[in-house]
């Protein structure tokens, strides 16, 4: 592996256009309600997992 440039900055042309979110706030509220649910309906331990993971999305999610 060549180490030589690695002081070189590195240099790149951004689009000027806006682009979208991964996710929008309604999709990503609809992700967190689905896991929801996923993790009442499954009783087997992963419901668990998803209602973990909606939680940790739903902090993140602005307040509207």
């Amino acid at each position: 592996m060549d180490h030589d440039n690695i002081a070189t900055p590195v240099a790149g042309t951004y689009p000027d256009e806006t682009r979208l979110a991964l996710l929008t706030h309604a999709e990503a509220r609809e992700a967190v309600e689905l896991l929801q649910l996923l993790e009442q309906l499954d009783q087997a331990g992963r419901g668990q997992a998803a209602g973990q993971l909606a939680a940790d999305l739903a902090r993140r999610l602005p307040a509207l």
